[in-house]
């Protein structure tokens, strides 16, 4: 792995300093992924209350709803791959005692189910009581027509993969994803809490540390889709190459490259709502980059854009919500951080 101080992306790196600077992000860690290197950067701090603490080469990252990339939709296309299912299936082939019918896989990993994720007294609830009330949500009137992102799509697919594998979902991951590709500091249960960067400082549970910060999957772990996992800066770049180079790493495939080259088309059923297989899709504000790159980002303060044709990738891990938590901020100031990449990304192919 090439690191060098020179660097493409002197705007995105000046946003970064001015979300530490500014107090919105305590620090980060994230990288640019070029076709012939990788450029790696380490700012700020892990944690900064109850002190400061610097981040570690292998500092370990809550990747929030990361993991529904990570894990659950590649997964869901791996068996897709072998013909254990299929996108159009109802979820009630799979579980039958789910009460919307109507509701395929497409939809949940486009996110136009409409479905309905409320559910009274949610964090009182046990894994099994959670789980049992996943089964009888309603759907909304705006079914199949447009995109409402929600955790209940991908802790779904979680519960459809661990019927047809008889597996936990953790456990898949594992064999078929992280085990392949030597994902060695990507877990869900990190051994050591000062290997992670902390996230909220909760009302009720303190300082959040090597614990997910998502209160769902911290009940329903090991079956848990949406979120749950942790990792560094090294392994998720390693899945990003993977998808960058056609869902392969070092002679291992993990998925098939017709995959992922499936990935750049609009699998909304209406076709133009801007969401591939898991992925939502992502170009500049003002229209003029086409939506080509593939985006995930997670709650925690956590992103990964993959350019599929000109094999480029800014992955960036961060614990935003460590120790102050203005969401409506952060996202605006998310969303000029992406444009700016993908601004930069844009001048360098005017360059080539």
């Amino acid at each position: 792995m090439k690191c060098t101080v020179m660097t493409n992306y002197p705007k995105t790196q000046s946003m970064v300093a001015e979300l530490i600077a500014e107090g919105t992000i305590p620090g980060a860690s994230y990288a640019f992924i070029e076709p012939q290197e990788i450029r790696i950067y380490r700012e700020g701090h892990a944690a900064i209350f109850p002190e400061e603490e610097p981040i570690l080469e292998n500092e370990l990252y809550d990747l929030a709803s990361v993991t529904k990339v990570m894990m659950t939709a590649t997964l869901i296309l791996q068996l897709w791959e072998a013909g254990s299912l299929d996108i159009e299936d109802s979820v009630t082939k799979y579980l039958p005692e789910f009460s919307q019918p109507q509701v395929t896989i497409r939809h949940l990993l486009t996110h136009t189910s409409a479905l309905n994720g409320y559910i009274e007294n949610r964090d009182s609830l046990s894994s099994e009581e959670l789980s049992e009330a996943f089964m009888h949500l309603t759907v909304g009137e705006n079914f199949g027509k447009e995109v409402l992102y929600t955790d209940t799509s991908m802790i779904l697919l979680g519960f459809i993969i661990e019927k047809i594998t008889n597996q936990t979902v953790t456990t898949v991951f594992e064999e078929r994803i992280s085990r392949p590709l030597e994902l060695k500091e990507t877990l869900f249960k990190p051994t050591n809490p000062l290997q992670c960067a902390p996230t909220e400082n909760h009302p009720v549970r303190g300082m959040i540390r090597g614990e997910v910060h998502d209160p769902k999957a911290l009940v329903l772990y090991p079956h848990c889709g949406s979120a749950g996992l942790f990792s560094s800066l090294q392994d998720v770049i390693r899945f990003s190459q993977m998808m960058l180079n056609g869902g392969s790493w070092k002679g291992v495939q993990i998925l098939k490259e017709a995959t992922v080259e499936q990935l750049m088309h609009d699998w909304t059923p209406t076709g133009d709502l801007n969401r591939s297989l898991g992925w939502a899709f992502l170009g500049s504000a003002d229209g003029a980059v086409p939506n080509r790159y593939l985006l995930h980002t997670g709650f925690t303060g956590t992103i990964i854009i993959l350019d599929l044709v000109k094999k480029r990738s800014f992955v960036f891990l961060s614990n935003r919500v460590h120790v102050q938590m203005d969401t409506p901020y952060y996202l605006k100031r998310r969303n000029i951080l992406m444009e700016t990449y993908i601004a930069e990304s844009e001048v360098l192919d005017k360059l080539v």
